[in-house]
């Protein structure tokens, strides 16, 4: 990587001049810089306002850039390693569905695990493909989903030599990674693509001492959460590409969906924040897995918390491990994770990134400092010694592993009758039902629904978790298929 190239931002630099020519304005957006808004301008500040600008000749236009975004877009690629670069902002849900929709068309097969975000799931409504899902083993004590396992990969493979593409989670939230080298091995060895949801990796780029990143590892594609530990403004996201890909075709893929009036706020801020990593990200993200080490010794050392990391390494379905995810197990206080989240933010005034069944996950990042560790860590400590209890019966898992019953584009589009939820068992779901973060699926659409499912959406809703996907906003009732028709296709 060329450290001289790297200092430069040019969708910023653009930026920068416009604004020192004082353009008057006679385009979009209609608030003009603001004039047109004054409380849009309190609340963000002039400078912010000024620079939510349209595309011109000067700053180039996303759908087909020629300039200084296209100049951009080169310089991500040299800093992730990739052969093409594309800025996304759609979040990296519109970057995992550029993926997908880049291989797969209607009937085509694509290997996955069933623990995909929601995005994935949602591609496949949009073109048909039929999912073969992996699932993987389940860590029965944490109640989450671990890696892929290498050999039941090959398995899915060898069964479905038909397939076009295998997707991995690679990190999962939790922090989890497969083999991904191996992996990549053998799907090019069956001639298919690898895409990686790599949404909780963008710092695998750029620490030492941390699990392989997609590109290294020799991946297709690789869709990057630059806003979630690498710094830019959320809904910014990154999608790269490898040599096997034809960048061109996928850059079509993408303005199938994506806006054609791209914001420069968002552009800007992944222009700047690929700088910045690329400048100090080795710097940054060693200080950040040293705040998550620390942090998860002293949540350790509180008692009844189990804060895990590299010691669930065992070199197949847990192949490595991200230490900079700071992942806490609760339920031996008898509290799920969705309590103390929820305890956290009420009584202590601290947000974490997420609170599920049994597990809470602190989001350590670039942006974090050591007094903010120990206030998290005190209040823990509070927590554990004011509201534990003795631990009750939970259901430990983050989903249950689902029976695909019509593919999910078919269930979605078929005609669909509401059903109180208590009253669904062995129908097929025609909608999502999940809980967000971290946005799996407990249901897909083309899913048998069992009791078992039932009662964990039950409790989820009962302990406090925000449940989305469904049509009836209470989760009362759920959307079920009218009568099966267009059976998955193994």
């Amino acid at each position: 990587m060329d450290k001289k190239k790297q200092m430069h931002a040019p969708v910023y630099e653009a930026l920068e001049k416009l604004k020192k020519r004082r353009v008057v304005p006679f385009d979009v957006p209609g608030h003009k810089r603001g004039r047109g808004n004054p409380e849009l301008v309190e609340l963000l500040g002039e400078k912010c306002v000024s620079l939510d600008v349209n595309s011109m000749k000067p700053l180039d236009n996303l759908c087909h850039p020629v300039s200084v975004i296209k100049e951009a877009e080169e310089l991500a690629a040299e800093a992730f390693r990739a052969d093409h670069a594309f800025f996304m902002v759609g979040g990296t849900t519109s970057s995992v569905q550029g993926m997908v929709l880049s291989c797969c068309k209607a009937g085509d097969k694509i290997i996955l695990p069933r623990n995909v975000h929601k995005s994935v799931i949602n591609a496949l409504v949009l073109c048909g493909a039929i999912p073969v899902y992996v699932n993987p083993e389940v860590d029965n004590r944490l109640g989450i989903s671990l890696g892929m396992e290498v050999s039941e990969v090959e398995k899915a493979i060898v069964a479905n030599p038909d397939a076009v593409a295998v997707l991995v989670n690679n990190p999962t939230y939790y922090g989890i990674c497969s083999d991904l080298r191996s992996i990549v091995k053998i799907a090019h060895a069956h001639n298919m693509l690898v895409l990686v949801d790599e949404a909780h990796g963008t710092h695998l780029y750029f620490g030492e001492n941390l699990p392989v990143c997609a590109m290294d590892a020799g991946a297709d594609m690789a869709s990057v959460s630059m806003h979630k530990s690498g710094g830019s403004l959320t809904q910014s996201s990154l999608l790269l590409t490898g040599k096997n890909v034809n960048w061109e075709y996928v850059s079509q893929i993408i303005n199938l969906t994506q806006t054609t009036s791209a914001s420069y706020l968002l552009m800007s801020s992944l222009d700047i924040s690929r700088r910045n990593l690329a400048l100090r990200g080795k710097e940054s993200f060693a200080k950040v897995s040293r705040m998550a080490e620390y942090a998860r010794e002293e949540i350790n050392a509180i008692g009844g918390f189990y804060a895990y990391g590299k010691d669930m390494i065992n070199g197949s379905s847990v192949y490595d491990f991200d230490v900079t995810k700071l992942s806490v197990y609760t339920r031996d206080i008898g509290l799920a994770g969705i309590e103390v989240y929820d305890l956290l933010r009420d009584e202590y005034d601290i947000q974490i990134e997420l609170g599920d069944i049994a597990n809470i996950l602190a989001y350590i990042s670039i942006g974090d400092r050591i007094q903010d560790i120990e206030r998290l860590v005190g209040a823990l400590s509070d927590i554990q010694r004011l509201y534990a209890r003795d631990p009750e019966q939970m259901p430990n898992t983050e989903y249950i592993n689902p029976t695909v019953m019509v593919s999910p584009q078919t269930a979605f589009y078929a005609e669909k009758k509401a059903v109180p939820i208590r009253e669904t068992e062995g129908m097929i779901c025609g909608e999502f039902a999940m809980c967000y973060p971290p946005g799996i699926p407990i249901l897909a659409p083309g899913e048998m629904i069992t009791k078992e499912i039932i009662d964990y959406i039950i409790y989820a809703k009962e302990k406090g978790c925000s449940m989305q996907g469904t049509q009836d906003p209470a989760v009362e009732y759920l959307y079920v298929m009218e009568a099966p028709t267009g059976a998955v296709r193994r």
